[in-house]
């Protein structure tokens, strides 16, 4: 049901169940009077119109977004004139139907606007309390989803980095194979392609499977095999069961990226990258060890390490880890840098569907 049609038959039942109870004591005490049941049924129409015409007026002005202090005197002077107006309507009736049991003293004309202001407050505090809770927690909604678009957008704009001086020197080094080796060229021409339209398409998806995130990893590695030739070794060994398990895209090929331009292009001799998976505990955990000095630059977060460690927070929360750490040991006497990633089985979700609400 609908929050309109509840609001409806809260109105039509409330005053009615209201109305009825005082003219069934009327009716036992006094007996049958055509005349009550006809102002009983106007009463409750006349109850129904005027809260409902107080509704109208509570959302048009917006009430419900004033501080108490100014909300409250607003609320009062309402409760006063509704009381107000049934007191003129049934008053001087009553005084008709039943003058024996009125008198002409003022107290009687206050004793309606007690009675009626205690009816009509029970319902004026019942609606606008809702509407006032109503109205707080759409605007706590709000908030969490502005929050929610602006890390969204912040993700995509992490998951759509790809350092275009890796483009530019990938692309020197396919034209450098040209003339010596056409297939290698037309190759490496492939797979460059397939790294930009896997960073085209990462603002579309928040994770994709590890297998297709290793592929887009191969086909970086072996374009800068090209240009580093032998300076260059890397192995990749995954364990079968993380093969379809979903992780952030791009964010291993901007790891490896970083690896070599911080690590191995700087080695005297070059150097070896190294990616490794396993299932630990219901988590993905994924070693990534090159050669390599952690510097200042790299511990201060340089390209891909605030990347990958903002991602993980958006994505994840706290559920996920990411740390980079220098090694004791030495490969071919060079040291070794090694970055370490846990990401749950389940993201808890901050990217969740909009919500919205309908205000009574």
């Amino acid at each position: 049901m609908s929050k309109q049609k509840i609001y409806w038959f809260c109105q039509l039942f409330g005053w009615t169940l209201l109305i009825t109870v005082e003219y069934l004591a009327y009716l036992l005490e006094l007996g049958f009077d055509p005349d009550t049941l006809y102002l009983a049924i106007a009463n409750i129409f006349l109850g129904i119109t005027l809260t409902h015409l107080y509704r109208l007026m509570i959302k048009r002005w917006n009430w419900v977004r004033l501080p108490f202090f100014k909300l409250a005197p607003r609320v009062l002077f309402s409760v006063f004139v509704l009381a107000l107006i049934m007191t003129m309507v049934n008053l001087p009736i009553d005084r008709l139907i039943v003058p024996q049991y009125l008198a002409s003293e003022p107290w009687v004309f206050f004793g309606y606007i007690m009675t009626w202001g205690k009816t009509m407050l029970a319902w004026v505090l019942s609606y606008t309390v809702y509407h006032y809770v109503e109205q707080t927690r759409n605007a706590e909604i709000e908030k969490i989803l502005l929050k929610t678009n602006i890390r969204e957008t912040e993700a995509k704009v992490l998951r759509s980095q790809l350092n275009p001086h890796f483009v530019f020197n990938a692309l020197n080094s396919i034209r450098a194979l040209v003339y010596e080796n056409p297939d290698k060229a037309q190759q490496g021409i492939t797979q460059l392609s397939n790294l930009l339209r896997n960073s085209l398409l990462a603002d579309r998806r928040k994770t994709v499977e590890l297998r297709e995130e290793i592929k887009t990893v191969e086909d970086y590695l072996a374009l800068e095999k090209v240009r580093y030739e032998d300076r260059l070794t890397s192995r990749i060994e995954l364990d079968g069961r993380t093969l379809f398990w979903q992780v952030p895209p791009m964010m291993l090929q901007t790891l490896v990226e970083n690896a070599i331009k911080h690590g191995v292009s700087k080695a005297v001799g070059g150097g070896f990258v190294e990616v490794k998976s396993k299932i630990e505990a219901d988590k993905l955990h994924i070693m990534i060890r090159n050669t390599g000095v952690l510097g200042d630059k790299e511990a201060s977060g340089g390209f891909g390490l605030a990347n990958t460690a903002q991602r993980l927070e958006l994505l994840y929360g706290p559920d996920a880890t990411f740390q980079i750490v220098q090694e004791n040991d030495t490969h071919n006497g060079e040291p070794i840098v090694c970055a370490y990633i846990t990401i749950p089985a389940q993201s808890e979700g901050i990217f969740r569907k909009s919500v919205t609400h309908s205000v009574l």
